[in-house]
């Protein structure tokens, strides 16, 4: 199961205790203060693991808390720090305060870290002082992760154009493909190989009309095209159901433009599927008087054109 947001609650640790102790011998009646400090309590850190694409772990584990440090002892021994707690999300994770929204850090490098729940301090000993101290409570937070996925491209169309044979067939993905729409119901990964360039495919759910208004999979998936490079546009040139092959292009891009400019704009390879069906020689050539754009015809099913298609991505990439 695909999970791409998740609010868990994290505490650091508690500081130890420090010690109340007193060194006495034949000669020091009164006593000698030599209590030692607490030991700090663990951090809770949060890294980037490019091997995990999914929130999935955080559905059942919402609750991260970190270790108390040891409490410090006679003698000047001071107690030992706890371990600390590093909590592994997707590469692409960003961390987000649920009330307002903002961004507290963006994790998009493969082992980048950060503290969100700092321990405690330890006590001081009253080696120090008259009286030895508590050790500091650890920070408690709740927050939210939310996945953008990172790939280098990003495939968009409507439901049942082919876009999951397609990322099949040039890739290493392998996502559920049947005849009917909305196969696909979370994004599929894969890496795909032009000669010795190798890059990421993200295979988005298929979109639907108001899309970017958070209609059928919505704006849920659409954020995952944003950081991508570049976008292979599949259209169904066989027009399934009576659909318009022009009107179909026309409105992704729509779509697009209304979730977010910058997504708009980045560069398309427009795909035209389905070549070995019916009507779609004839709905392409029309297509590529109006439009006047480069357009790859493929099959992906039969696996044609795919060869041309890939190196043209790959050098967009």
């Amino acid at each position: 199961m695909f999970i791409d947001r998740s609010k868990i609650t994290v505490r650091g640790g508690a500081g130890g205790k420090g010690a109340q102790s007193f060194y006495r011998d034949k000669y020091q009646r009164e006593g000698v203060p030599d209590g030692g400090d607490g030991g700090r309590g663990a951090d809770i850190i949060i890294q980037a693991d490019r091997n995990l694409l999914t929130l999935l772990d955080f559905q059942f584990h919402r609750h991260f808390f970190g270790a108390h440090g040891g409490h410090g002892s006679g003698n000047h021994k001071k107690g030992r720090g706890a371990q600390d707690i590093i909590v592994r999300v997707p590469l692409g994770t960003m961390i987000k305060d649920p009330l307002t929204g903002s961004i507290l850090r963006d994790l998009n490098k493969e082992g980048e870290q950060v503290i969100i729940a700092k321990g405690g301090k330890g006590g001081l000993g009253n080696k120090h002082q008259k009286e030895a101290t508590l050790g500091a409570p650890g920070e408690e937070k709740i927050i939210l992760l939310d996945l953008k996925l990172i790939a280098d491209v990003g495939i968009v169309g409507f439901p049942n154009a082919g876009k999951s044979t397609l990322i099949s067939s040039i890739s290493n993905a392998h996502p559920k493909i049947a005849a009917y729409p909305f196969t696909t119901t979370a994004p599929i990964l894969g890496v795909a190989k032009s000669g010795d360039k190798r890059f990421v495919v993200a295979d988005i759910p298929g979109l639907i009309e108001g899309a970017s208004e958070g209609r059928g999979l919505g704006d849920e998936f659409l954020k995952h095209v944003e950081r991508t490079k570049i976008l292979i546009h599949v259209i169904d040139m066989a027009g399934f159901e009576g659909r318009d092959p022009l009107d179909d292009y026309k409105n992704i891009n729509l779509e697009l433009k209304n979730y977010n400019k910058a997504v708009f704009k980045k560069p398309q390879i427009v795909c035209a599927n389905k070549m070995d069906l019916d009507g779609a020689k004839e709905n392409l050539k029309r297509f590529k008087k109006l439009i006047k754009k480069a357009v790859y015809p493929i099959s992906a099913l039969n696996k044609e054109g795919l060869e041309e298609l890939v190196d043209a991505v790959a050098k967009k990439v």
